[in-house]
């Protein structure tokens, strides 16, 4: 932890300080608990350096289960390894390979220019991602789904209106990201429901955060508030208002 904290300080990208944390985690364990590895991984037949480097790959794929005592700190530590982000990692690249279909059969270029009837500025362009974010939430049943599809079909419009990239990426958050609880079908929305025990649609009225950030997104995108435009000189992007 306090390697994964240093270097989080010294403003490391993310992936490389997880991964050197999980690694020295791993070290540390070789090191200190060289038995409970040999025991973990249960293969007597291998040599006491390939049981270490095998243990610690399994406890990295499939995680390390262990029982404490404690049901917090056991929910902590027993996350199961990579193994378990396959599915959302799956999730993941069959939404950017569905966009790229989409794209290459000129799909979504279609799709584009139909929603483009209904955008004269960039009030109603945030609001058209917005609601195009909701209503792939509503059909592809997918957060995901309802995040890189709509991003890959407005990006270029973004791009040609002098808005900044960042304009669309808090766009999709505002709604791809926190409507998908408030489906009952959707991924989020049933994962949530399970693990909470409460019907989504009782939950849903006392989610403020979810119902007033798109509205928010929309008044930031009528007004101007916020939004920040690419500056054409250098590159850049700079905070101004931007064309009701």
């Amino acid at each position: 932890m306090l390697v994964v904290i240093v270097l989080a300080i010294l403003k490391l990208r993310p992936f490389p300080t997880i991964l050197i944390g999980a690694l020295t985690g791993g070290i540390f364990a070789v090191i200190f608990q060289p038995h409970q590895v040999e025991q973990f991984i249960n293969r007597p037949e291998l040599s006491h350096t390939m049981a270490m480097i095998a243990g610690v790959w399994k406890a990295m794929y499939t995680g390390f289960e262990t029982s404490t005592g404690y049901e917090t700190i056991d929910s902590l530590v027993n996350r199961g390894g990579m193994n378990s982000m396959l599915e959302v990692i799956w999730l993941i690249l069959s939404a950017l390979m569905f966009g790229g279909v989409m794209e290459e059969t000129g799909l979504l270029n279609r799709l584009v220019k139909t929603l483009m009837k209904l955008v004269h500025g960039t009030g109603s362009l945030i609001a058209t991602t917005i609601f195009t974010s909701l209503g792939t939430n509503i059909v592809a049943s997918d957060q995901y789904m309802a995040i890189v599809l709509p991003g890959r079909m407005f990006k270029m419009e973004y791009e040609r209106r002098g808005l900044a990239p960042e304009n669309l990426s808090r766009t999709l958050e505002d709604s791809g990201t926190l409507t998908s609880p408030l489906i009952p079908w959707n991924t989020c929305g049933a994962y949530m429901a399970g693990t909470l025990g409460v019907a989504t649609l009782t939950y849903l009225p006392f989610t403020f955060f979810n119902l007033i950030n798109p509205l928010v997104a929309i008044f930031l995108g009528f007004t101007g508030i916020s939004i920040k435009k690419i500056a054409k000189d250098t590159g850049k992007t700079n905070s101004g208002e931007a064309k009701k």
